[in-house]
């Protein structure tokens, strides 16, 4: 009797998922958003806090590698202990470390904030995704999974704008630390927001966390990421290397490991049965490269200071127009997947290869007053894929493991993110040393968007022909069988 109540309740569709959404999508937001906006403020820093170049980095770099780490952790918190208890708990944790950073003394404490806020959103970001396969129908998911596509790529475009806009008017005489405080309003109004509208999500069974699989995680997820992160600004020594070597290692004995806790009965961190699916390792493997696009937003901004010899603030303003595109590809995103179908992400990064490709000539071509168009097209099938690709990932997989699934798309799209930062801007910063000319910069721009446009048109070929929902549960009913 209790299975059918809890059957017809999970089909019943929740009247204020809607309005629940908007408290979602914030969770979306601050995440990328306090990723990108303190790159404009990092001077200020370093003058006000006394601060090493060294230092100032790591402002930036341990907060997206702790967000990265603890991203599948996060997930699976939530998948345990109930979707609702921590997002919330991750949001108040956002908001106390945001405070912690806005508030720091000097760059060590703020270095230790900004450690823990990325912890924080890792236990927040995935819920957001998780509640969003839970509360939404089939019909529906698209539209809601756009609004989703759309908040992420606004919060990586407008973040440095919102930084340079910050730090220029220093409301209050704030200056670098509005950057983190802007937070904490936006927090206030979340919190209760969260406890009226979310309804609790979790296993009807919790199972016991994964403390040695969240471990070797870690530590696999370390080796890859600081290295990829610290080793391009220290010019790629020795022990980045030694550090990266191991990662693989580590990621085996992980993955050992969570197939002998699933033999023995004992839940794993991530359950390989869940992601055994050929399609869903596919589409996962299309999500590596597609966040490729995450090197242009660094390339575009040197690109257009040292090789347009525009200001902080303009180059910000120049980059608009992808976050134009991204809101209008987001929005007509429902149309294109009814239209498509599962092809909807593959002509996504279709749109944004060929755009990359366009901005790539134009610059070569000494041609920037054109670049409005290719950027426009580019913010367009970012705002198609992104959506589109996280739905193909999320779905494949059971509601009880979608806090998993989110945790798994948002850490392989972090992963993803580092690898082009470092990969393709390690070529890019090659090829324009300091005091490189206007045309060593306008090259290897040019380069890096050939780089990335390649990236993306291998995600698009990956993602072409996902197996379709009736054929994966066909393929289940012959392995049950």
């Amino acid at each position: 009797m209790n299975t059918s109540i809890a059957g017809s309740e999970a089909e019943r569709p929740d009247s204020r998922r809607w309005i629940a959404l908007v408290v979602l999508l914030t969770g979306t937001l601050l995440p990328p958003l306090d990723f990108f906006i303190v790159n404009v403020a990092l001077p200020a820093i370093r003058e006000d806090l006394r601060a090493s170049p060294d230092v100032s980095q790591l402002v930036v770099s341990v907060y997206a590698t702790a967000y990265a780490v603890t991203l599948v952790l996060g997930g699976r918190i939530g998948d345990i202990l109930g979707r609702k208890r921590a997002f919330l708990a991750g949001m108040v944790g956002f908001g106390v470390t945001s405070a912690l950073c806005g508030l720091a003394p000097s760059a060590e404490v703020l270095v230790t904030g900004r450690l823990l806020q990325g912890i924080s959103a890792a236990v927040m970001a995935p819920q957001s995704l998780a509640f969003i396969h839970a509360l939404f129908h089939t019909s529906e998911k698209n539209r809601a999974l756009s609004w989703y596509g759309a908040t992420f790529g606004l919060a990586s475009v407008t973040g440095q704008l919102l930084g340079g806009l910050l730090v220029a008017a220093s409301p209050w005489n704030l200056g670098w630390r509005s950057v983190f405080l802007v937070n904490l309003p936006v927090i206030a109004v979340a919190i209760p927001a969260a406890l009226i509208l979310l309804p609790e999500r979790k296993a009807s069974a919790p199972d016991r966390l994964d403390v040695p699989g969240a471990a070797l995680l870690a530590l696999g997820l370390l080796a890859l990421v600081v290295p990829l992160i610290e080793g391009r600004e220290h010019d790629w020594p020795l022990w980045s290397l030694g550090i990266l070597a191991l990662a693989p290692l580590l990621l085996i004995a992980f993955w050992r490991h969570q197939k002998a806790r699933e033999r023995s009965g004992a839940s794993p961190l991530v359950s390989p049965t869940a992601l055994s699916s050929p399609a869903l390792q596919r589409t996962l493997l299309a999500t590596l490269f597609f966040y490729a696009l995450a090197a242009f937003f660094l390339t575009f901004s040197v690109y257009q200071q040292a090789g347009l010899d525009h200001g902080p603030l303009a180059a910000g303003f120049a980059i608009l127009p992808v976050g134009v595109g991204l809101l209008w590809g987001a929005l007509s995103g429902p149309r294109v997947a009814r239209w498509l179908h599962a092809r909807a992400a593959a002509f996504g990064m279709s749109l944004e290869a060929i755009g990359l490709a366009i901005t790539a000539v134009l610059v070569a071509c000494a041609e920037p007053s054109w670049l409005p168009i290719p950027l426009v097209l580019i913010g367009v099938g970012q705002g198609i894929a992104h959506p589109a690709l996280v739905r193909l990932n999320v779905d494949q997989v059971e509601e009880k493991w979608a806090g998993l699934a989110a945790g798994v798309v948002s850490a392989v799209l972090q992963i993803s993110a580092a690898l082009s930062v470092a990969l393709v801007g390690g070529v890019f910063f090659s090829m324009v040393p300091d005091g490189a000319s206007t045309k060593e910069v306008a090259n290897g721009f040019s380069l890096a968007s050939i780089i990335m446009a390649f990236s993306l048109a291998i995600a698009a070929a990956l993602s072409w022909r996902p197996d379709s929902p009736d054929a994966r549960r066909a393929a289940i009913g012959r392995r049950s069988s």
